[in-house]
């Protein structure tokens, strides 16, 4: 009812008194009375006001809330008036019960003296009992008394056979500080207390250190000493807690420590200002020098730390079971819970931070201009680094994997460039000489692809694939399984082994100066005067490599190349391979690409466009120095294919910086790089060097070199085709199309430069001007059969002989091979044959007579050539017969002929129908052929 009370107050006096005054029907009023909501009949804590205010509607009406109002004012006075009306109507009652009080009051002090006198009546009784009850009371307190003595003298005897087991225990201070919780009401035992306190605070410092000193070198004893004064002090969570902030630190105070110590070692001074440095700037003071020994250190410094870590995971797990066993799994589960989750949640953050160590090191210096062996360690031991990761929480290493991709591609591009500019210095100064090696040579054999030979999968670094001598004791079925914190958890460190890499023997590759066996003499040996030309890379990997062989003094240099036999001689056999020292410098390189790939799975596709620029260079430096010539590439028949004139237009296009000139022969001349158009990555075209001479026709225009540039290239292609597959695994899936086309294009296309490069000896190496000369002077329009062939037919078949044997000359020295010898042949025979057309086609008049001393010139000359020569058939040998064929045409036939015939030229066909057809025609006829050979365009063939 205060409510309503309150609601009284708040109108004023003027309003109330109208209300009252106001008759209202009590039937009436009592529904008003009942209209009010039970909430306001609650207690003094209801607010009211905030009550309305809440029942506001969201949109207020002014005319509602007026309605609203005057229905609360006539609620509250319904109320007042009832209020008014309950009083008036009590009032006799009121005054009744005041009566009723005012007896009472009298009442109740009569019955105060009453009590008054009861007291003073008990207080008698109470003094004539006293002195008999005194002795009682006193004997039963000493009883008690006596008691309690007896209590603490028992107590006493426990704390002094306490004290005794706590000396003899290896927590003396620990145990004892733990007794004296029970006897600190004692006075003597609570100051004892206090002096415990203080101690027991110093034993949790020295504790936390002796937990901090496992975070680096984790020894069983020691850490379940530690674990054991954790659990009796009842902070075992807290303990692992610190463990984890621990090994926070021991990371971080690990890893400043290390690189503190190179920088200063490097800076060569006492200067402390390293010290005060964060550990990110710390870290671009590595010298490029004590780069890599620093990571090697550092590395095997957060190996340490996480092997403790690994280890501690282990001794809990152990007490896990323990526990297990003895108190049943669920009771196990419930007590180590927390110690579980806590440190498999640290794993994660541990990696965290070793990632992040190792990031900030990686990316505070330029790694660019390492050296390869160098950056190859640096790839090793990250990669080392992300399988211990992987092996250690299962992280992929993200972090580590964009810092050596950042590195890498930097690194691999700078790196990239200075090796095109060190294959075009060998270009350059290659004299195309031979270089000698074993006649079972195989790219596997070489150092860099060492890994060839491994059955392990290319996702493994090569460190892990050679393992060291301890390691060999175990099954290599025990390799497998075995991880890496199995494999070290006692003894040694996974950053250790790459040293290990480096101190293999390659195998010996070159040919010895005597000979092994009688397979030896099929191998081909070059005698160098000096090995200026040879890289130091290669003296050091090959020169000092030996057999062992013994060699035959006796044996002279003539002697030796004497012995020597090629493809040409032999035409069949096993050969030393033919390659130069370019070109096992390019296919070394290649397996050096090849081994970062392995490692950077990122950049792959990178390193892959990179191997196929090495081979597209080489390829256009063989042909630009051998196979491009105006005179006579114009004039062969389809030499180049769209295929390979496309590759050498990609090539030149991409790759070749062309400055100041244009490319004048077969490669499109309108596709060139001007000054304005060069990007870095271009490389300059090569000259061929002036100690290789290609006019001399003794040595058949260098036929010697080209073949040694050729076959070299071939087989560089070769070894390509060997290591597709090995790409096409590191390669991407989307970038696979790349792979495949580069193979189909460029590397498919490398036999394919025979025919221009032989070409060109082919065109100088016979005088075919001469036998145009000689063919002129013959008389065609003889009236009888001769039965004796013209001279030019043997002055042609003279030229052969002389090309056999130089051939044969060249072959002593260099081994050529039966498709080279092939080609050679087919071109000059192919030149020799259009030669005589060509001769054909320039006689003025010819009898049935004449033609058939055609046929009978051109049979001798095929009888002879196939004495000298195995190819069949003989190339264009109907290109011949055809023509000679073409007199005994009538004029239709003719008509179809030329037609048919595009491969001759315009002249030839004229020279028919001029000199064949002759007077059996007439002009108009005459014309009309002309005219159609006139209209036909006759591509080349």
């Amino acid at each position: 009812m205060h409510q309503f009370l309150f609601l009284t107050s708040l109108v004023s006096q003027e309003e109330m008194r109208e209300m009252r005054e106001q008759p209202i029907d009590p039937q009436a009023e009592q529904e008003i009375i009942n209209s009010i909501q039970e909430v306001y009949y609650s207690n003094d804590s209801f607010d009211m006001v905030q009550h309305e205010l809440e029942k506001l509607p969201p949109e207020l009406n002014l005319q509602e809330l007026e309605e609203y109002r005057d229905k609360l004012k006539r609620q509250q006075a319904a109320v007042s008036k009832k209020v008014a009306d309950l009083i008036l109507e009590k009032q006799p009652s009121y005054v009744k019960e005041l009566e009723r009080v005012t007896s009472l009051q009298t009442n109740l002090q009569l019955a105060a003296v009453i009590c008054t006198n009861a007291r003073r009546q008990l207080s008698i009784s109470k003094e004539d009992f006293t002195e008999a009850s005194l002795g009682l009371l006193a004997n039963q307190r000493r009883r008690h008394l006596l008691t309690g003595l007896l209590k603490s003298l028992r107590t006493i005897k426990t704390l002094v056979t306490v004290q005794v087991t706590i000396l003899m225990s290896d927590l003396p201070v620990l145990g004892l500080s733990l007794s004296v919780l029970t006897f600190k009401h004692y006075s003597c035992i609570s100051e004892l207390n206090s002096k415990l306190q203080d101690t027991l605070e110093q034993i949790e410092e020295q504790l936390d250190v002796a937990l901090s000193k496992t975070c680096k070198h984790f020894d069983v004893s020691h850490y379940t000493r530690v674990q054991l004064a954790y659990t009796l002090l009842e902070k075992t969570q807290t303990a692992m807690d610190q463990l984890h902030m621990h090994f926070t630190q021991a990371i971080h105070n690990t890893v400043f420590q290390v690189v503190l110590g190179y920088v200063e070692l490097c800076a060569g001074n006492a200067d402390t200002k390293f010290q005060k440095m964060q550990y990110k700037d710390l870290c671009t003071h590595i010298t490029q020098d004590s780069y890599v020994p620093c990571l090697s250190d550092l590395c095997k410094a957060l190996w340490e730390v996480m092997l403790s870590y690994h280890r501690t995971m282990q001794w809990h797990e152990e007490q896990d079971k323990e526990a297990g066993n003895m108190l049943g799994m669920n009771e196990a589960v419930v007590d180590h819970s927390y110690v579980k989750k806590k440190l498999e949640h640290g794993l994660t953050r541990i990696w965290q931070e070793v990632q992040l160590k190792v990031k900030a090191y990686l990316l505070g210096t330029d790694m660019s201009n390492f050296k390869y062996d160098d950056f190859i360690v640096v790839l090793d031991v990250i990669s080392r680094l992300m399988q211990v990761g992987d092996e250690f929480c299962g992280s992929k290493s993200e972090l580590l994997q964009e810092s050596i991709k950042r590195q890498s591609v930097n690194y691999f591009k700078n790196y990239h460039r200075t090796r095109l500019e060190e294959l075009r210095m060998f270009l350059e100064n290659e004299t195309w000489e031979l270089c000698p090696v074993k006649s079972n040579f195989n790219i596997a054999q070489l150092h860099e692809f060492k890994f060839m030979g491994q059955s392990r999968s290319p996702s493994v670094s090569p460190s892990r694939q050679v393992l060291s001598s301890q390691d060999q004791v175990l099954s290599s079925q025990d390799q497998e399984v075995l991880s890496l914190f199995q494999h070290f958890s006692q003894e040694g460190n996974p950053f250790e082994r790459h040293i290990d890499n480096k101190d293999e023997e390659t195998e010996d590759v070159l040919a010895s100066n005597g000979y092994e066996s009688d397979e030896l003499e099929k191998c081909v040996y070059q005698d160098y005067d000096s090995d200026s030309d040879v890289p130091d890379e290669l003296k050091q990997d090959y020169v000092d490599e030996q057999t062992g062989d013994v060699p035959l003094k006796s044996a002279s240099r003539e002697t030796l190349r004497s012995r020597k036999k090629s493809d040409y001689s032999i035409n069949k056999g096993s050969n030393a391979p033919i390659l130069t020292n370019t070109t096992l410098n390019v296919i070394r390189l290649v397996g050096k690409y090849i081994q970062m790939m392995n490692i950077l799975k990122p950049i792959a596709f990178d390193v892959i466009h990179c191997v196929s620029q090495l081979f597209d260079y080489y390829l256009y430096a063989v042909y630009t120095f051998f196979g491009r010539n105006d005179m006579y590439e114009s004039s062969g028949p389809g030499l180049i294919s769209s295929r390979l004139r496309t590759t050498l237009n990609r090539i030149q296009e991409s790759l070749i910086q062309m400055v100041g000139k244009k490319l004048s022969l077969s490669v499109d001349p309108s596709i060139h790089g001007g000054p304005g158009e060069e990007r870095k990555e271009k490389v300059p075209s090569p000259y061929l060097s002036q100690l290789v001479v290609l006019t001399t026709s003794e040595t058949l225009y260098g036929l010697a070199q080209r073949v040694v540039a050729t076959e070299s290239l071939v087989f560089l292609a070769e070894q390509f085709e060997f290591l597709q597959s090995h790409l096409d695994t590191m390669m991407p899936a989307a970038k696979k199309p790349f792979l495949q086309q580069f193979y189909s294009q460029t590397v498919s296309t490398a036999s394919e430069l025979r025919k221009p490069i032989y070409w060109v000896v082919a065109a100088k190496a016979l005088d075919y001007e001469q036998m145009l000369l000689l063919m002129a002077g013959v008389k065609w329009d003889i009236r009888e059969i001769m039965s004796q062939h013209n001279v030019y037919v043997d002055v042609l078949l003279k030229e052969f002989e002389e090309f056999n044997k130089r051939l044969g000359d060249v072959s002593r020295h260099v081994r050529v091979p039966l498709p080279v010898s092939n080609v050679l042949w087919e071109h000059c025979i192919r030149l020799a044959n259009r030669t005589l057309v060509e001769g054909y086609g320039n006689v003025k008049k010819c009898s049935n007579e004449g033609r058939a001393l055609m046929q009978l010139d051109f049979q001798q000359f095929l009888m002879k050539l196939e004495k000298l020569t195995d190819m069949r058939p003989i190339p264009d040998k109907d290109f011949v017969e055809t023509y000679i064929k073409a007199y005994y045409l009538t004029e239709n036939d003719m008509e179809q002929f030329i037609k048919n015939h595009r491969e001759y030229s315009m002249k030839q066909l004229a020279n028919l129908v001029n000199v064949c057809l002759g007077s059996h025609i007439n002009k108009k006829a005459r014309q009309k052929l002309l005219a159609a050979i006139d209209d036909i365009d006759r591509p080349k063939r």
